[in-house]
Formats: C-alpha cells, structure tokens, sequence
C-alpha cells in the first residue's frame, strides 16, 4: 500500500481540528483583543495548540501561527527554509457573530514560496486546497467552477477598503469600474472565491503572511494572476504586509490593474 500523500494528510488533520476544536465553540464563545486590537478567541488558540501538534507529524518543520508574537514569527520565518504557516480561524469577528465566512488556511512553504495549501470553511463543508504545479480544487473538483465574465462592467469585485490608502477608496466608492463589489471579512476565502470564480477581480490593502500564504497559491492554481500596489511582481511586497490587485481572466486582470493602479 502506498503511503498517503502530504495534501491528503493535511485535509485530514484540518478536518479533525475543526471538528473538534472550532465547530462545538461555534455561536458559544466570546472574543478578546489583542494589544493590536484585532479579536482572537479560545477557538483561535486551541486550533493553532492542535495544528502545531499535527502539521511537523506530516512535514516535520515548524509552524508558525497568527497567534504567536510577532517576534517568534519573525525568528522562525528568518530561521527556516521550509515552514507551515497557519491562520488557526481566519475571520475571527464573523465566527464571534455567527457569521458563516471563516475559515481554517495551511500552507507549508519553502524559500518564501506556497508549496501546498489548504483552506477550510467548516460551515459549508468547502475544502480547498493546492499543490504547486497539481492545480486548484474545492471538495476534489477543478477549480475554476465557473467561466470568466468577459467584461469589467459585468464583474464582482472583492475589495478591502480598510487597508487602501491615497484617494482608491474613494475614487471606488465614487467611480467603480465593477458591476459590483463584496467584502466578508476572511481575506483566505477571499483569494478562494477568486480562484472558484464566485469573485472576478480583488484588491486588498495589506495582508498577513497568513492571509495569503495559502489563498495565493490557491489562485494561482487557479490560473489567476496577482501583482501588487506598487510593485509589479507579487512577490517583491513587504512580507509581513502584503497588498494584491488580482483577477482570474487575463483580460480582467489587465484593466483591472491599470485602473486601481491609475487611481492610486
């Protein structure tokens, strides 16, 4: 018998935890704040205490989690070429208020680059999940589920307001090219919306190394395409605060890059 892949153990694992760990305190707990003020809660800390003791089982490298200070982040991303990286409960607020959108995201990475992914919404029971160079799927199918929109006019955009500095938010607000834009409050559902094409285009101000480790290798998978605010690879932005201007159709993603980048 062979022995089960890396994906399929990691699945397993997140599945488990989220049974376990995140469902039973689903509508039960309350948050508290982080001297950042960003809301964490017991769930938060337990999946993570559970990802720690189940991921180096599968790879064995450290994980480094959302709820870790910032200084063990920085010393275990600076101390290892290969490393997990987690975001225990992404969308801490709407699972705090019963809102469905929230998710558990793994990614294992090497030299600063997403290897593999995965990305669990437990309320809707949606697995996605990547391997680099193996394409994107939700629950086992290829994603994208749907086909490109051909136009700007007819695209759903997902924008984050909050972390868009300059005149984008207003000129958005004012003068959108879109047909029409959402916001959830999981930035890791986000690039999985993207990449299922439930979401056209995207932009987002500044992520965490754990908003986007998994969710960009899920887009790109996808066959989507990223860059950021000011820089024209993806991957040249700050680590720890990375914006990203993305779409799914090549098309979309070229005007859609002119125009917020024209609007800055």
């Amino acid at each position: 018998m062979s022995a089960a892949r890396p994906l399929d153990l990691v699945i397993a694992a997140v599945r488990e935890v989220a049974a376990i760990e995140v469902m039973p305190r689903f509508l039960r707990v309350g948050g508290s704040r982080k001297d950042d003020g960003t809301l964490f809660t017991e769930a938060d800390l337990e999946t993570q205490r559970a990802l720690i003791e189940r991921l180096p089982q599968i790879v064995p490298c450290p994980v480094l989690g959302e709820e870790m200070s910032s200084e063990e982040q920085q010393a275990l991303w600076e101390a290892n070429a290969q490393i997990w990286v987690i975001d225990p409960i992404d969308g801490t607020t709407n699972f705090v208020h019963g809102l469905p959108y929230f998710a558990i995201s793994v990614a294992l990475m090497e030299h600063g680059r997403p290897r593999l992914a995965v990305i669990y919404n437990p309320v809707a029971n949606e697995m996605f999940t990547a391997e680099a160079g193996q394409g994107a799927y939700l629950n086992g199918q290829r994603l994208p589920l749907k086909k490109h929109v051909p136009t700007m006019p007819e695209a759903i955009a997902g924008v984050e307001v909050k972390w868009l500095g300059g005149k984008l938010p207003q000129r958005l607000a004012a003068l959108p090219p879109f047909g029409s834009q959402r916001n959830f409050g999981a930035s890791t559902l986000d690039w999985c919306y993207l990449a299922a094409g439930r979401f056209d285009i995207y932009v987002h101000g500044g992520q965490r190394l754990w908003d986007y480790a998994a969710g960009c290798l899920i887009l790109a998978e996808a066959g989507g395409h990223m860059t950021s605010l000011y820089h024209d690879d993806y991957w040249d932005d700050d680590v720890w605060q990375r914006s990203v201007i993305a779409a799914l159709n090549p098309g979309l993603f070229g005007q859609w890059v002119k125009w917020v980048k024209y609007n800055l």
